[in-house]
């Protein structure tokens, strides 16, 4: 009867410890799961980094949270992507500001023609703004981090090497890049990037404006044939990562703590990653065959020259929407000439 006693005692402890043995997680709290809608196909440097910034919040965290990035657009479309991080279906989200014109009025000083040069100094431009003015068009959301790419130039079935040969020509665009195109003189078409490439290529349009990783990362290389470098109305595109704001305030304060120091080291990773792909997206070109075009110093001042208006345009706007447009304008040129320096 002892005996049996004994057996059993030994077996209860046997179970205990085989329970624990085939479950790691078993009496510790389960991990808190974050979706993450992104728009870029998985192998693009920006799904990638995602994919990297939820790693690093799950080893950060010891496990604590897991996010599971969506790419391509899979969860929420592109035009879409904010307003389902707003309505919860997903956790955290990026896209395209310009995708949903109008709904980031002030924000989009950053998407003006201001003569960019790289990724990185747009991408600490478009946070530098962000965190002196906090315009309220974010408040339904937290941000996590914003950035912009590389400089928006001009790619091309044909060569322009100037204006005239720019005239009248069907450029794919988005958001305010369609001011600028109209500016120079060609017909904008808008659309976002996931549809360009079938788009020149039917020729629906004869080529446009984006930055020079496009040609890779969307392999718009294998349509287009020429790059004109046209950095005197170079433009960029800004960008958001958001989480939803119930999703954000419910998640422990060292958790948020923990995000925020991630977001500040991706600004810059993300900066630098606009940067390296812009550089891969020339080397694909050119292994295609693409000529790229560099303007003549005059003919790069009259770009410069013809944009100027879409400057204007946006002061006038957001003066009749009370918002600081004309500060935020200068603001946005003097940081960008400090960061060029």
């Amino acid at each position: 009867m002892k005996l049996s006693k004994w057996a059993i005692c030994v077996f209860c402890v046997m179970l205990v410890a085989f329970m624990f043995s085939m479950s790691p997680v078993f009496g510790q709290p389960k991990p808190i799961e974050l979706t993450y809608s992104n728009f870029f196909p998985a192998p693009h440097k920006n799904a990638v980094l995602s994919v990297e910034w939820g790693k690093e919040i799950e080893k950060r965290t010891n496990g604590r949270v897991k996010v599971t990035v969506f790419p391509g657009g899979t969860l929420t479309p592109a035009a879409q992507c904010y307003d389902g991080v707003v309505k919860g279906l997903s956790d955290v989200g990026l896209s395209v500001l310009g995708y949903t014109r109008g709904r980031f009025p002030l924000t989009e000083v950053i998407d003006l023609p201001l003569g960019y040069r790289n990724g990185l100094e747009a991408t600490k431009l478009i946070n530098i703004y962000y965190n002196k003015f906090k315009p309220k068009e974010f408040d339904d959301v937290k941000v996590m981090y914003l950035h912009a790419h590389g400089p928006g130039i001009l790619n091309t079935k044909t060569a322009v090497a100037n204006l005239q040969e720019l005239k009248g020509m069907k450029i794919a665009c988005h958001g305010l890049s369609a001011k600028i195109v109209g500016a120079l003189g060609a017909v904008p078409v808008a659309m976002p990037m996931p549809e360009r490439y079938d788009a020149i290529q039917k020729g629906v349009a004869e080529g446009g404006v984006f930055p020079q990783e496009a040609l890779k990362g969307w392999k718009l290389g294998e349509v287009v044939k020429f790059t004109t470098l046209n950095y005197g109305s170079a433009y960029t595109t800004g960008f958001f990562v958001v989480m939803n704001k119930e999703k954000w305030a419910s998640l422990p304060a060292d958790v948020q703590k923990i995000i925020e120091e991630i977001n500040a080291e991706w600004i810059t990773k993300t900066g630098q990653g606009w940067d390296e792909i812009d550089k891969e997206g020339a080397e694909f070109g050119a292994s295609k065959g693409i000529k790229t075009i560099t303007l003549s110093k005059e003919e790069d001042g009259r770009w410069h020259a013809l944009v100027q208006p879409v400057l204007d345009d946006y002061v006038k706007d957001m003066k009749s929407k009370n918002l600081p447009g004309e500060e935020a304008l200068k603001f946005c040129q003097e940081e960008l000439a400090r960061l060029q320096k």
